[in-house]
């Protein structure tokens, strides 16, 4: 543990992007560590980062699954992890840079300056929206699909579905990882949903969201009905459930 802060990165065929992210997260100003959860790439991509890990052995981490297991499944091991070796800070990112790695910096302070517990990577903050090299269906897609998960559920926040977090280590042992249902793209708005209901403060920081280069999407058409009708279901059940609350700062 070099930092107080850990990059949580999913990965599932990423060959490309790995090395590059990987590097992409070591040369910025402050110090990030990062894990890498991957689930058992074919290509090769836990290959690149056990290289990798000779060259960075304090800060660079690896946790490896048998399959294919899910996205909220990959960053509930990954938060489990990070919460066992007492980082601070702890982060979501994608590995094929459709979130900038400098703005990590920004999600910082925004929880370590700024009063958040939750910092999310807003491609929609203020109704405006920053995504770059997407469909114009695909981005108008994403943009009701958060529109209409503000409406169902109160939660005031522009981008319900981002995938660009950083949690302060209090929020991930307070919500109860073991009640999270979602295992899709649906997790990050569970996440979102119950931080909320637990009292946390929940910032948005403005960011531009760019459709990778290299590499193959894992996102489809099922992602978004899954986060459109399971959020119904979600806001039914939590009519019926009490949510432990952040606890206030002592005097």
């Amino acid at each position: 543990m070099t930092s107080d802060s850990v990059v949580i990165i999913p990965t599932y065929n990423e060959k490309e992007n790995i090395e590059l992210i990987i590097r992409a997260v070591f040369d910025l100003p402050k110090a990030f560590d990062i894990l890498i959860v991957d689930d058992g790439s074919p290509d090769g991509t836990a290959d690149i980062v056990r290289t990798l890990q000779k060259e960075f052995p304090d800060s660079l981490n690896m946790l490896e699954r048998k399959g294919k297991l899910g996205l909220g499944t990959a960053y509930i091991t990954g938060f489990r992890w990070s919460i066992d070796h007492k980082y601070d800070f702890i982060f979501e990112m994608d590995a094929d840079f459709s979130h900038n790695p400098k703005d990590l910096i920004h999600l910082y302070k925004a929880c370590a300056e700024e009063g958040g517990d939750v910092a999310i990577g807003s491609r929609y903050v203020n109704n405006v929206v920053n995504v770059v090299n997407w469909p114009v269906g695909r981005v108008l897609m994403s943009y009701f699909a958060s529109s209409y998960v503000r409406i169902i559920t109160g939660m005031k926040i522009f981008d319900t579905t981002a995938g660009f977090k950083c949690y302060r280590r209090e929020v991930l042992e307070t919500i109860e990882l073991d009640k999270i249902q979602f295992k899709g793209y649906a997790f990050q708005i569970e996440m979102k949903f119950t931080a909320w209901k637990s009292g946390f403060v929940i910032k948005e920081v403005p960011i531009i969201f760019a459709n990778r280069e290299l590499g193959v999407s894992k996102m489809n058409g099922g992602i978004f009905n899954e986060a459109v009708f399971g959020v119904i279901k979600m806001t039914f059940r939590s009519w019926f459930r009490e949510y432990p609350q952040k606890q206030k700062a002592k005097a």
